[in-house]
């Protein structure tokens, strides 16, 4: 398993209008074949941040499968216009739970 992981910022007083996009654009990467699950959480103490985490099979089901695809264009096209500035996507493996 694989997560990926991103920072939101999104344009002060645009979080509704996001947040709207958002609840179309999830099933776009549900659909995605090795997509576990997602989470987008807002920041309390700064409404325009929001986590981003998904869980994937592999790094590549996220690198090539989901941003090779058509769809990924969808999501683009819905969610894109949003972030300012743009975020930084990373990656990581479990190493250790409870």
């Amino acid at each position: 398993m694989v997560y990926e992981q991103a920072v939101l910022s999104i344009r002060s007083g645009q979080e509704a209008e996001f947040e709207a996009a958002f609840a179309t654009a999830k099933s776009i990467i549900a659909a995605s074949p090795g997509f576990r699950n997602l989470t987008l959480a807002r920041c309390m103490e700064v409404p325009n941040s929001y986590l981003f985490v998904v869980e994937w099979e592999r790094l590549e089901d996220h690198t090539h499968g989901f941003r090779g695809s058509p769809a990924f264009e969808e999501w683009r096209r819905l969610l894109h216009h949003f972030y300012d500035p743009a975020p930084l996507v990373q990656h990581f493996e479990p190493v250790a739970t409870a």
